[in-house]
Parts: C-alpha cells; sequence; structure tokens
C-alpha cells in the first residue's frame, strides 16, 4: 500500500488508464440456476471436521469464570448433534484418516474438553457413555497435581482442590475406549509479561519480558522452558496412562510454531487451538474449534455449529503506527486509546498495521516497530498495539510488511533497472529501493527480520506490501543477471527483450520468483509464531485488469489467488488517474475482472484510498461521503470484502458518521 508521497502514479511509464462505461450502478442479476449454492448446501470437504471446545460442567450455575456448560445444556446439544445428522470421531479415527487408512464420515464431530475439571468424570463421561461417544479431555497437569486439601492457582482465582481431577481419575479415563488424553501443558497456562508496557500474553506462545533486566527470553531460555513443560505433562500422561498423549491443547487457543515443533519431537501429532472453520484431517497442526462459553442456549449453539463453515466477511482497516507513535508517552497513549477506540466503534474485522517505521513517506523502510537484528528501533511498539487491538477492539491484526525495500547496509545489492538507450544498468529512484530478491544476503536477512517479527509479537496474518514487484527492466543486478543465465535466459536484458517469446517467459520467471520469496518468508514466519498465520499480498490495479500488464509488475492475479489466503488489489481509482465520475465505473471493472476466476470473490479483499495524493498535502483527504460511495459500488459490483487505506483516526479522517454504516454490517442501517 502507498505511504504517505504519491508513489505509485510514478511506478511504471505508460501505464494505460482504464475505465468502463455502463453497468456500474446496478448490481448484476444473476438467474438462480447460475447463482453459486450456499454453503450450507455444499457437501462437506473430504475427511472435514468439526470440533467443539468445552470446559466445566456443571449441573446449576454455570460459572464464566471457568466457562461452564450446565449438564442439562450439553446432553441437550449432544442429542441435537445426533438428531441433526452428526457424526462422533475420535482422536483415532482422524489420525487414521490422516494417514490414508478410513474417510471420516460427513459432519463429523469431535467433542474436546479443557483444563481438567473433576466435572469430566462426575458428569461427562456418564454422558459420552450413554451416547457411547468419544471425547478428549487435555487436563493441565499441575492443577490435577495439587495436594489433596489445597487451593488451585486458576489464573490468580484461588479454587477449591475438588473443582479439579485426580490423577486416579485420568487413570481410569484413560483406560475408557472413550476417552482420549490429551495435553495442555504441565503449568504453562497462564498469561505473563510479554512486552516493556506490560501486556499479559500466553507464556506458552511467546517469548517473556523482563521489565527488571529490561529483556527478552532468548530463543535459547524460551525452549528449554517449553521443553521444560512438555517433558513435565508427557511423561506424567505416559506414566498414569500407560499411554503416551498424541493431542495438544493451545491454552487460550494461542499457537507457537517453535513450541510445536517441540511438541512434535515429544510425539504430538496433532493441535488444538480457538481459530475460526472446519478442521481437516490433512491439517492437524493446526485444528480450528468452536469455543462453548456463556452456557448457550440450543438456538445459540446451533446457529455456531451452523456458521462455521460461512466465510468471514472482512472489514479492514489500514493503521500506519508512525500515525500512533509519539516521543511522548503520554500522547502516545492518548493515541492508542483513542485508535482502539475508534477500531471497536467500527465494529470492522481486521486491521492491516504497519510493523516499520516510515515517517519521511517515501517508502524505503530505515527502522522497524519491534526488536531486530538488522535495523534501528524506533520503538518497541508493534507487539503491544497489536495484543491491545485483538484483545480490546476484538480485530484480527496482520503485520503489514516490506518484501524488498529495506534500507539495509550498502554492501547489499539493490535492484536496479536496464536502461534501453545506454544499455548500462543503475537503482531507479523513482521507484521504491528495493533490495534485489536473488541476492542470497539480501534474502537472508530480510528472513532475519521476519523471524525476528515472530519472535517478539503476536498476530494472525502478514500482508506482504507493494514494494514485490519488478518492471520490464528490472531487475539487471549482477546476481539476477546470473539467475537468469541459470534459468537459460542469456545474462543481458536487451536480448530477452528483443524476443518477444523469451521475454513472456522472462516476466513469468520473475512474478514466480518473488511469490517464492514471500512463500519463504511465510514459512519463516510460521515456524515460529504458528502455522495458524495467514498471508495477504497487494497487487496493482493493472495486472488485474490488462493481465498482459504483469510484463510492468511480476505480479499475477491468478498466481496470487493460489497462493495467498486473501489477495488485496489496490482499489484506488484516483492513483489511477480515473476521472471521479468514472470512478464507480473503474470499480465496477475491477470487481468484475476479479470474479472472471472461480472463488475468487471470496479470497479478494479490495483496498480503497482515503486520500488523493495527487494534491498538496492538508488537501488529500478524501470525504466519508465519497468512500462510502465506492464502499456501495463495491457491493454492488459483487465485491464482498473491502477496506481502505490511510485511517487517520487523530482527525476523524474518513469521517466515522458518514463510512461506518456503509463498512460495518453491525451498524446497518443505522444512520
Amino acid at each position: 500500500m502507498l505511504k504517505k508521497g504519491l508513489r505509485s502514479t510514478l511506478l511504471i511509464a505508460g501505464w494505460i488508464l482504464i475505465t468502463a462505461c455502463g453497468g456500474a450502478n446496478t448490481p448484476r442479476y444473476d438467474p438462480p440456476a447460475d447463482r453459486a449454492p450456499l454453503t450450507a448446501d455444499h457437501a462437506w470437504p473430504k475427511n472435514s471436521f468439526l470440533v467443539i471446545g468445552y470446559h466445566d460442567v456443571e449441573d446449576n450455575a454455570a460459572d464464566q469464570r471457568y466457562l461452564s456448560v450446565r449438564t442439562s445444556a450439553l446432553n441437550d446439544q449432544m442429542a441435537w448433534l445426533r438428531d441433526n445428522g452428526y457424526h462422533p470421531v475420535s482422536v483415532q479415527q482422524i489420525l487414521d484418516a490422516h494417514d490414508g487408512k478410513i474417510v471420516l464420515p460427513e459432519k463429523a464431530v469431535l467433542l474436546t474438553f479443557d483444563d481438567g475439571y473433576s466435572s469430566f468424570y462426575t458428569r461427562v463421561w456418564p454422558l459420552l457413555k450413554s451416547y457411547n461417544w468419544p471425547a478428549l479431555w487435555a487436563p493441565v497437569g499441575s492443577w490435577v497435581d495439587s495436594p489433596p486439601g489445597k487451593p488451585v492457582n486458576f489464573g490468580g482465582l484461588m479454587t477449591p482442590r475438588d473443582k479439579f481431577a485426580t490423577w486416579q481419575m485420568v487413570k481410569e479415563m484413560g483406560e475408557s475406549p472413550l476417552v482420549e488424553i490429551g495435553a495442555h501443558t504441565w503449568a504453562s497456562h497462564y498469561g505473563s509479561t510479554a512486552n516493556p508496557q506490560g501486556s499479559q500474553q500466553p507464556a506458552v506462545a511467546n517469548h517473556l519480558y523482563n521489565k527488571a533486566t529490561k529483556q527478552y527470553e532468548t530463543d535459547a531460555q524460551f525452549s528449554q522452558r517449553i521443553n521444560t513443560d512438555l517433558d513435565l505433562i508427557t511423561q506424567k500422561i505416559t506414566e498414569v496412562t500407560g499411554k503416551a498423549p498424541r493431542a495438544w491443547v493451545w491454552p487460550y487457543g494461542a499457537a507457537s510454531g517453535t513450541t510445536w515443533q517441540i511438541a512434535k519431537e515429544h510425539g504430538y501429532q496433532m493441535a488444538f487451538t480457538l481459530n475460526e472453520g472446519l478442521a481437516n484431517a490433512a491439517n492437524l497442526d493446526d485444528v480450528p474449534r468452536i469455543l462453548i462459553s456463556d452456557n448457550p442456549s440450543l438456538q445459540r449453539f446451533a446457529a455456531q455449529v451452523a456458521q462455521v463453515r460461512e466465510p468471514r466477511t472482512m472489514r479492514v482497516m489500514h493503521v500506519d503506527l508512525d500515525y500512533v507513535y509519539d516521543k511522548n508517552p503520554d500522547q502516545q497513549r492518548r493515541n492508542i486509546d483513542k485508535l482502539i477506540q475508534r477500531v471497536y466503534d467500527m465494529r470492522i474485522s481486521h486491521v492491516f498495521l504497519q510493523a516499520y517505521a516510515d515517517p519521511k513517506g517515501d517508502g524505503n523502510i530505515r527502522e522497524l516497530y519491534f526488536p531486530n537484528r538488522w535495523l534501528p528501533m524506533r520503538a518497541d511498539l508493534f507487539n503491544y498495539l497489536a495484543w491491545q487491538l485483538q484483545t480490546r477492539a476484538g480485530v484480527e491484526v496482520f503485520a503489514w510488511m516490506p518484501v524488498l525495500a529495506f534500507d539495509l547496509d550498502g554492501s547489499i545489492p539493490r535492484v536496479m533497472k536496464w536502461d534501453p538507450d545506454t544499455h548500462r544498468s543503475a537503482v531507479d529512484k523513482q521507484q521504491y529501493i528495493r533490495l534485489s530478491p536473488w541476492n542470497a544476503e539480501a534474502r537472508k536477512r530480510i528472513t532475519e527480520i521476519y523471524q525476528d517479527l515472530a519472535t517478539h509479537a503476536s498476530f494472525k496474518g502478514i500482508l506482504f506490501h507493494d514494494d514485490a514487484f519488478l518492471t520490464d527492466f528490472e531487475d539487471a543486478s549482477p546476481d539476477a543477471l546470473a539467475a537468469y543465465r541459470a534459468a537459460g535466459f542469456p545474462g543481458d536484458i536487451g536480448k530477452i527483450r528483443d524476443n518477444p517469446q523469451m521475454f513472456e517467459r522472462w516476466t513469468r520467471f520473475k512474478s514466480r520468483a518473488l511469490i517464492d520469496f514471500t512463500l519463504q518468508l511465510t514459512r519463516a514466519t510460521q515456524a515460529i509464531r504458528g502455522p495458524q498465520v495467514k498471508t495477504a499480498r497487494n497487487i496493482y490495479a493493472m495486472p488485474v485488469l490488462e493481465p498482459e500488464s504483469e510484463a510492468w509488475f511480476a505480479q499475477n492475479l491468478s498466481d496470487f489467488l493460489g497462493t495467498y489466503n486473501w489477495t488485496a488489489p489496490m482499489a484506488m481509482p484516483l492513483m489511477e488517474k480515473v476521472p471521479l465520475d468514472e470512478s464507480n465505473a473503474w470499480l465496477d471493472k475491477l470487481v468484475n475482472a476479479v470474479a472472471q476466476h472461480p472463488g475468487a470473490l471470496d479470497k479478494t479483499v479490495f483496498e480503497l484510498q482515503a486520500r488523493d495524493w495527487r494534491q498538496p498535502e492538508g488537501q488529500s483527504e478524501i470525504s466519508g461521503t465519497q468512500l462510502a460511495d465506492w464502499m456501495r459500488q463495491l457491493k454492488l459490483s459483487g465485491a464482498v470484502n473491502y477496506g481502505y487505506y490511510p485511517d487517520d483516526f487523530i482527525n476523524d479522517k474518513p469521517e466515522m458518521s458518514e463510512v461506518r454504516s456503509t463498512f460495518s454490517s453491525f451498524w446497518y442501517p443505522q444512520k
């Protein structure tokens, strides 16, 4: 996405102006026979299964300090699942499906119970035997290990010992063919300080911060702490039940790639989060679950189950951390509170949060907002704000990160442009100044920056910035030319350009190279933060509207749709020099171009502009009325997901009163 200066209008000389006429102000009509069936009418994907996560079960009051449900409610829910065609499956069946030995039944469901409450023994087990249903029970070892009569410290709440099971109960349950004993850590089900601001984050998934020494845990210290915990819980369950645990259940649903790798070394084969959606036996590293809380009515329970397959509508606000940061801690605190209140009031779903600093607005990244090995840290702010947005505003946060435009030391080669007139190559200072993706040291350092982000922050996904492009004269650096020769091209861009077929192959080679590098960054991030981390990538409008313009960008819509969880076209008509009175038609054409790819609209989030960067500073804001009009046009054209950049929360730009009812369905039809 653009930073504060007008960059992308200058990106590629000779961009084609695309506009369209007609059909922009009314929704398209699809005859019933041509409409896609509702999600609820689709067959479940092969080997998919639903996981329902419970905690305590009580006969009377359902104490929400323990996320309890009443025994009668659990009985009603199991009866509803049975009567509506859901088929109970066990952990063993899921593992067998994973290994290709069986196929799970349609509408398979697994019940799980966390923490190790004695109610599993006294209330749940009788129901399981009555229905002949299997379940997973995952106790916290230290809570079950508490001596008789000694209260259990349940996250600071001193709880009577008999609320929790005994190892004798665990032993008996482990002998039942209906019960799988999993692990919920030995003593890591708590939150602890994870940044200088004091955020309490899940200890099993985050490096802890020592406020006295002002230092984070090292990787070695974190791994040792986790390994010790896993040793204790694994050995104890194996000792008590005679069987090594195979299922790992994350406290708070918060996963860590580092912890999961250690868990797999201890023999664990599946890990349960609290992410949304159906699980599938093909991917047991990230098994999502429905969390049952507030003792739901049967109607609300049924709605939760029925909605699990429905795609979530994405509404995105881009936030610059440069707007939040202030040298004055009190002012920065006020900025943070104002932002969180605005995000909450908007009732949006996602924030794409800038993890880098760019106060000059030139897109060349000299500082970052998290500890790292290669660039100065402007402030240790990203993790804190991301956590605040997730826990206080209830949104998912994607770390908005550059791919190539890191201003590392001059020894690292930059992307170079070949000049057809002089046949010489140099850095093009009219573009983002990017590191060459074919240089091994550049790739190594960028990867390490992403690893440092994953180590020091909690987030749901990554947005790859719009700096991941190469023009039809780039890259002419020595490493790039060597890569071309190794791939069978001449080491001469002039010769490549003179051969149309070779030029087309070269374009595809560069597009794939950039995608492969982002996949490398994704793997590096997921290895530390967890397999649940999603990806999104910006794409310029031209490769969407005119696929042949891939040559100017090394970006391809079909490739993006097949690679990332989300593709984010820059739906910015004024940036593309489209007259305002033709902007709706242009947006309509953009959405229609995406819609030509089956299923693409469900994986695409259109990003509108809240500023006109052609105008002088102070006069560039686009009114909330205009932005709301563009949002309505996107919906009329068939777009499902959209957002905008930038959000000036300090000055209420765009005006919340103008965009809120169009931006978030929570507020419709109020206004």
